[in-house]
């Protein structure tokens, strides 16, 4: 088991989430790709988009429905900063995980973040597992209690 996977599957456990981590013959790195991986809407896809804060220089998170995409001046107001590209680097330094594997949870830091109220209006969505084979479905409200992701309208 890889680090990152083992850390998505500690922060799961910590927190007595008893979900199941999969792992995917194709690959789940496009929120399209987890869809057909996990049979599901797109929208139940939580992707995790990475930024980095301007005046922070931290990542900050956006989880959004796997259909949306987020708006980045919205994402600005709603993070309180300018933001900017975050390189693969940072992303891998203060989240453990590389781009295509970002979970939401089991991160190396603690990491500020939101979320897209559209994946609400499911039972349950799937997210990054910490791999781009790896994937889990989690109720949504147990996702954004996991992360402490605020509501906020930040999607284009």
């Amino acid at each position: 088991m890889s680090k990152s996977l083992a850390r998505v599957k500690a922060a799961l456990d910590a927190a007595g989430e008893a979900v199941e981590i999969m792992e995917m013959g194709e690959s789940t790195r496009t929120a399209a790709e987890a869809a057909t991986a996990a049979g599901c809407e797109i929208d139940q896809i939580a992707k995790s988009i990475i930024f980095r804060g301007e005046s922070s220089g931290h990542v900050v998170l956006f989880l959004t429905a796997g259909g949306n995409r987020v708006d980045p001046a919205k994402a600005a107001r709603v993070a309180g900063q300018s933001l900017g590209k975050a390189d693969a680097a940072l992303i891998r330094a203060e989240t453990g995980f590389a781009i295509g594997g970002v979970a939401p949870v089991g991160h190396l830091r603690p990491v500020e973040a939101w979320y897209d109220p559209r994946l609400s209006e499911f039972d349950r969505v799937w997210a990054a597992a910490g791999t781009p084979r790896h994937i889990f479905a989690i109720a949504p409200q147990r996702l954004v209690a996991l992360t402490g992701a605020k509501e906020a309208d930040f999607v284009a």
